[in-house]
């Protein structure tokens, strides 16, 4: 009988005649799953995004500006990411970026720091996979090479599922410690000051609010939809503000409350990204796999080394 090495990529045979045992162990294992070399990243279009944006929490709207970019696998949509332009103003943004922050601005300050972002600036403000290609790895080398495809200096993105799922990081995204909103404290008081249920359970309140006789129902409906209105940046800003008030007051009460947890309660985590490719060097599709070329902060190979 022969003797048994477990040395890596090492034979060892017996006597003539006798049987031998090769064995071959991987001091550094990964993972592999065999069809994300089949997977492709490319431009997509918002026919994507409508077959898989019911598995997404934020389903009912788009960024202003938006591209989309696929994973295709064999020529199926099995991803979807849709990138946006970035907020003007961003107090996360100004932690990584100071100089960007409001001083004493004039009208030609302010005008060249709104050129400067829309310019160097991208945010990543839907990002959704198949469910049946989660957990095999597939989700942060789409975002990062998405993020390299757009092509701009700085990739941002705003994810309270960062909390828990650390893709962003693992794309190669740096983020900043979460802060509340801006309106968590008036939104506290006025969750507290009209309801007994807890300010995030919103199928709570919304049954509280069901409960109560015509017209306090209605009272407290309006004074939902008129606390965001007041407190919304969204609905307060830009061409918005000329249509804001008549799409508040078409809002059901369960998208009321929704929307003033989203501008009370919500505190996403910030990450941003720097692209280190050269402008117009990546291109517009690419095989999943080139991901693993380089580091996630490098230059992109052409080919893999």
């Amino acid at each position: 009988m022969s003797e048994i090495y477990s040395g890596h990529g090492s034979v060892h045979f017996g006597q003539p005649g006798e049987w031998s045992t090769e064995i071959w162990r991987d001091h550094s294992p990964r993972p592999v799953f065999a069809l994300a070399n089949e997977m492709i990243v490319e431009r997509g279009s918002k026919a994507d995004w409508d077959l898989l944006h019911d598995l997404h929490y934020k389903a009912e709207g788009l960024p202003f500006a938006p591209h989309f970019w696929r994973l295709a696998l064999h020529g199926e949509t099995i991803g979807v990411i849709v990138t946006g332009s970035p907020k003007l103003l961003l107090k996360e943004r100004h932690l990584v970026f100071p100089k960007l922050k409001l001083g004493s601005d004039t009208k030609v300050t302010n005008t060249l720091r709104a050129n400067y972002v829309n310019k160097n600036f991208r945010v990543i403000s839907r990002f959704v996979m198949d469910t049946m290609y989660r957990g095999i790895g597939a989700g942060y080398r789409f975002m990062n090479l998405v993020s390299r495809m757009e092509g701009n200096t700085f990739m941002e993105i705003q994810s309270s599922m960062s909390k828990f799922n650390h893709f962003g990081q693992k794309a190669g995204f740096r983020f900043v410690t979460p802060l509340n909103a801006n309106k968590f404290e008036a939104g506290l008081k006025f969750f507290r000051s009209h309801f007994e249920a807890s300010p995030q359970d919103y199928m709570a309140i919304v049954a509280e609010i069901d409960s109560k006789p015509e017209p306090v129902r209605s009272q407290l409906i309006q004074a939902c939809k008129d606390f965001y209105l007041k407190n919304s940046a969204l609905e307060n800003t830009g061409a918005n503000r000329e249509r804001g008030q008549e799409r508040v007051a078409a809002m059901s009460t369960v998208d009321a409350i929704k929307a003033i947890q989203q501008v009370a309660l919500a505190s996403p985590m910030y990450g941003v990204w720097q692209c280190p490719d050269r402008k117009g060097t990546v291109p517009d599709r690419l095989p999943l796999t080139a991901f693993d070329w380089q580091g996630v902060n490098e230059p992109l190979k052409v080919r893999p080394a």
